[in-house]
């Protein structure tokens, strides 16, 4: 009766134009009235419901005059939470033109300081899922965590204080502990309920953004709840559980950061990094070895957390395995950044604090072997904080290894990096904090510190002479006890290079003197070019040693040295020298830098292999002419010489001018039989996208490079035996990059388009690729007038007038 009363009071009071006033507000009241009789909100039924939320549109629609202040509001703040909240914020996104957004907002704010939304998320945590109500809960989830920018943007940023997100999550936070506790007695009184829509609200607020906010009131209140109840406990680790994977690595990441230890974060996600793949993902991979900006207290309370218990302990282990390989990899050395370093040295050696004997024991060898390997690669890097970061972890391993035998020991400079890295070494009791004290406090400790200090220096230095401090200033500054060495007869000792290539080969890989290692790298090119057979047996060898040499000293024009270096190689033993360097292009664990090398050095090669190899010639004409050698001393002698040069320069008539003394050489084109090797591998395999390397997607700088390398390729093979073919791979290569979105990537299409038309014969061009050429003609018509780059349409326009004067040459040709 009481349903069928308030449908009754519903229909009565639905807003008319003709109602205002007290009779609205009495028909108002009644409908207050009846859903008291019925038991308040949380007693309605879905049909009652749909008509409350019916009712309450068309209350926010109405004109002013049939909302009376203070009554519709209430009927709002009484209502359903649910259909109350929905038809609020409808209403704020499209207002009513007789209802203004700040009083929506005002109704809000009530709202929450009623503690309307705990009602509304106990409600939708006691219905169960059926259909239709999993789309509701979703918008309900947005609505819910995006309000205070709903409310910023329709109030252009004066929104209630309430609505400030510093604000707004927190009390949040607050809400989702009551509804927890809610919970908590139900589950004690033994009825069901779900708890899946609050972990959405949580994991939605997270991946937001806004963790320590919202973490910041629950992780407190969950610390003293999980303490000794059972009931609290499995709560929050379900609470966590139910987060979908999409929000799962924002949640796990807040609760590491404010969680205060190992201990209680083990208390909080129980065994989370079992039970859900997404979590053991990143506490085990992504934040260990992707990332590195969190702090040392994050990866003691994730290693910590995979300690605390039996269960968790392989994935510790596990971690601890792959850390050491990525920090045991050379590769990793020479590209990762010393901070990402760092980061896996500290990781590396919390895992070693948790180790116990036995697991020590069963990975005695994996992990000997991966500190001879990584200790090597660490002491061969050339910056000191990456060796002084090798030294400490290996002198840790071997500690923790050797435990009654002889430990590496390695000199380096103690400073506070060190310090803090062996302190990794020793567990800190949970909780074991250091009490500060006071800042008036601890100047007065310092202060008296120091003449205690003093006093004892006064002491044990008692018998040594006072004298004034000019004195003193005079005895310091007098250097006249320190005679000098005479240093007049000496002379610079000069290091020989080696003479033979695999005494250089040997230098470059292993000598540790640096001085002979300079006079390698300078005498190498001239070493090269100078025994062609040699290079050759070694040539690949050599020819990988210099892709990854790196600077060891302060060697001025060292990357033109190496790049000397391996221009001479390749141009000594082209086809061999060249399949390697293209293939190790789109290799894995190579940097942009060495790739971009690698194309530098094939087109200086190609270069020096495609220009003939002239030399001039001097003649002789006539017999030797006679050496006169004065006296030596006499300087009547120069005199005399000079005047004689002068007399015949002045006496002698030229009547013609040209190649008199010298006569150029030719020889034939060497980049003809090679042309295909340095070409064909470079354009197979740019489509296809590697771990760290992706040509069409963010490397395009590269992209562009190696555009502009095929083009130069493709114009220095001219008049070779596989120019056609080269050209018909390079047009398919043109065509299918022709929209490429950035200008330098179009800019070096349109030359390999102008190298193809000067260096193909006009003949193979319309005879074999005449479909191809007017599919090109109109693209670069395209590119004329639409394209925003101003070079890329110079250099269509240049092609397209290339194009035409080659049919012009051919139909003005004699048949």
């Amino acid at each position: 009766m009481a349903a069928v009363g308030l449908e009754r009071a519903l229909r009565e009071a639905a807003p008319r134009p003709e109602r205002a006033g007290e009779e609205a507000a009495a028909a108002l009241g009644a409908v207050r009235a009846a859903l008291a009789a019925a038991g308040g909100a949380a007693a309605l039924g879905e049909r009652e419901r749909a008509l409350f939320g019916a009712f309450l549109r068309s209350l926010a629609g109405a004109p002013r005059a049939a909302r009376p202040e203070g009554v519709w509001q209430r009927c709002f703040l009484e209502g359903p939470p649910v259909p109350v909240f929905c038809v609020l914020l409808e209403t704020l996104g499209c207002p009513r033109p007789s209802l203004h957004p700040r009083e929506v907002v005002e109704v809000l704010e009530q709202f929450l300081q009623e503690g309307r939304m705990l009602a509304l998320l106990w409600e939708v945590c006691q219905q169960p899922v059926q259909n239709g109500s999993q789309e509701l809960q979703e918008v309900l989830l947005n609505r819910i965590v995006c309000l205070p920018n709903h409310v910023s943007n329709k109030l252009e940023g004066k929104n209630p204080p309430v609505f400030f997100p510093q604000n707004y999550f927190p009390l949040l936070g607050g809400t989702i502990i009551q509804v927890l506790q809610k919970i908590s007695d139900s589950l004690r009184g033994g009825l069901d309920c779900s708890i899946s829509f609050v972990s959405h609200v949580l994991g939605k607020v997270c991946v937001h953004g806004r963790q320590k906010e919202i973490l910041g009131v629950l992780v407190p209140s969950l610390m003293e709840l999980t303490k000794s109840d059972c009931i609290w406990q499995r709560i929050c680790w379900r609470l966590v559980e139910c987060v979908p994977d999409r929000w799962m690595e924002a949640v796990v990441l807040g609760f590491v950061q404010q969680t205060p230890g190992a201990d209680v974060l083990s208390r909080l996600l129980g065994n989370l990094v079992v039970k859900n793949k997404k979590a053991q993902f990143v506490v085990t991979q992504k934040v260990l070895l992707l990332q590195y900006g969190h702090t040392t207290a994050v990866l003691q309370n994730l290693l910590g957390y995979l300690a605390v218990d039996s269960l968790r302990r392989a994935l510790l282990l596990k971690a601890l395995q792959e850390l050491l390989e990525t920090w045991s990899s050379s590769s990793t050395v020479r590209h990762s950044p010393p901070e990402q370093q760092q980061y896996i040295s500290k990781a590396i050696l919390i895992c070693l604090s948790h180790l116990k004997e036995t697991e020590i024991e069963s990975c005695r060898q994996e992990l000997l072997t991966s500190m001879m390997e990584g200790v090597k690669c660490h002491l061969d890097s050339s910056l000191p904080q990456i060796r002084r970061l090798g030294m400490i972890v290996a002198e840790s391993i071997s500690a923790r290894i050797n435990t009654d035998g002889p430990v590496l020991k390695f000199q380096y400079e103690e400073d506070d990096e060190a310090r803090e890295l062996k302190s990794l070494l020793v567990q800190t009791p949970p909780f074991c904090a250091v009490p500060s004290l006071p800042r008036d406090d601890r100047n007065e400790k310092a202060d008296t510190a120091v003449p205690v200090v003093l006093e004892s220096n006064d002491k044990s230095h008692t018998a040594a002479p006072v004298m004034p401090d000019e004195e003193l200033d005079t005895e310091l500054d007098s250097d006249d006890d320190l005679i000098p060495y005479d240093m007049s007869q000496d002379k610079e000792v000069k290091i020989k290079a080696p003479l033979y290539i695999r005494d250089c080969i040997e230098v470059l890989t292993g000598c540790e003197d640096m001085d002979k290692w300079e006079a390698t790298v300078k005498a190498l090119e001239s070493l090269v070019r100078k025994n062609p057979e040699a290079t050759r047996e070694v040539s690949v060898q050599l020819a990988k040693i210099l892709l990854h040499l790196e600077e060891k000293t302060c060697i001025e024009g060292f990357v033109e040295l190496r790049q000397r270096a391996q221009v001479a190689v390749l141009t000594t033993d082209p086809i061999p020298v060249a399949k390697y360097l293209t293939s190790q292009f789109y290799s894995l664990n190579y940097s942009l830098r060495q790739r971009m090398d690698i194309l530098d050095v094939l087109v200086l090669s190609a270069q020096e292999l495609s220009r003939p190899k002239s030399h001039w010639k001097t003649k002789h004409s006539g017999a030797p002419k006679p050496c006169i050698q004065p006296l030596p001393g006499s300087d009547s002698s120069k005199d005399w010489r000079r005047i004689v040069d002068e007399r015949i320069k002045n006496k002698t008539r030229r009547f013609a001018t040209g190649q008199s003394q010298v006569e150029l050489a030719s020889s034939p084109n060497e980049f003809n039989s090679v042309a295909g090797h340095f070409f064909f591998p470079l354009i197979q395999h740019f489509d296809r996208p590697l771990t760290t390397f992706d040509l069409l997607g963010e490397d395009h700088f590269v992209l562009g490079r190696l555009v502009h390398t095929l083009a130069v390729l493709m114009y220095l093979a001219v008049n070779t035996v596989a120019v056609a073919a080269m050209g018909k791979a390079l047009l398919e290569f043109v065509w299918a990059l022709r929209f490429h979105t950035d200008s330098y990537v179009r800019q070096g299409l349109l030359s390999c388009i102008s190298s193809l038309l000067f260096s193909v014969p006009a003949e193979c061009l319309l005879k074999d690729m005449t479909e191809e050429l007017l599919e090109t003609q109109s693209w670069l018509g395209d590119v004329v007038e639409k394209d925003p780059d101003r070079d890329c349409r110079r250099l269509a326009l240049q092609n397209l007038l290339f194009m035409e004067n080659l049919k012009k040459k051919l139909q003005t040709a004699p048949s």
